[in-house]
């Protein structure tokens, strides 16, 4: 009986172990314009615990991630890049954030402009 309750019990944790990639590949989309948004946005997923790997593509505004899901997920990854002032199809940054990025960064239509452009 013993070794029964053992084997069950190594199985368990062998597959809890695997349930989890250690390094998981994904990418998300982040808005942004320019340099100094890629350094501002790389910097944030960076500062997440459990990030290994970030690179934001300027042109697609896709942010690449290699992150270890025993330490965080992309949940957390977005709520850093809010809080730095950049919008992700799931949050937004607040306007204060928003307000805190360098003008020339600014990537959200003008709610006052007329002009039809979309």
């Amino acid at each position: 009986m013993k070794k029964v309750v053992l084997i069950l019990v190594l199985g368990f944790f062998t597959v809890c172990t695997f349930a989890q990639e250690k390094n998981k590949k994904l990418t998300m989309e982040v808005d942004g314009k320019c340099d100094m948004c890629k350094t501002r946005i790389e910097k944030a997923a960076l500062g997440v615990k459990g990030v290994k790997y970030a690179m934001w593509d300027i042109p697609s505004h896709e942010l690449s991630l290699i992150i270890d899901e025993r330490k965080t997920d992309p949940m957390q990854v977005k709520t850093a890049l809010v809080a730095v002032g950049h919008d992700t199809k799931e949050l937004k940054a607040t306007a204060e954030a928003y307000n805190s990025v360098h003008p020339c960064c600014k990537y959200r239509e003008d709610s006052s402009d007329d002009s039809g452009k979309h």
